[in-house]
């Protein structure tokens, strides 16, 4: 559906990250949930999960970094979870079944946001 508002390609509500180490945490999106997106000088990275857009900044002395926490439904909530510990992040929550469908875990990455990663298993 095409809006005057915004960019076609954007969500209506679109996370944004603040970090001082936009490469970094851009490195762990693509190697967590194979995001994609490239980081550009001057401009957020625009790193996409699915059919999802995270913005990544570097608020450079203008915003100061802040944790987010965001749920990601992915194939695979076990696989996932375990690419995030192997790209540095905590373990918060190994993969467990939830009693409203999810399989889900949490972790922390090195930069203090929060993922709970879930596959939805109708039962």
């Amino acid at each position: 559906m095409t809006t005057p508002f915004k960019p076609d390609r954007w969500p209506t509500v679109t996370p944004r990250l603040f970090t001082a180490d936009v490469e970094g945490l851009a490195a762990f999106l693509r190697a967590t949930f194979d995001a994609t997106g490239d980081c550009l000088a001057g401009r957020p990275a625009e790193m996409r999960i699915g059919e999802s857009i995270i913005m990544v900044s570097d608020g450079a002395g203008m915003r100061r970094a802040a944790p987010g926490f965001l749920y990601v439904y992915v194939e695979d909530a076990d696989d996932t979870w375990r690419k995030a510990v192997a790209a540095g992040a905590r373990s918060i929550e190994p993969p467990t079944d939830m009693p409203y469908g999810d399989r889900r875990s949490m972790v922390e990455d090195p930069w203090g946001n929060a993922w709970q990663i879930a596959t939805f298993r109708p039962r």
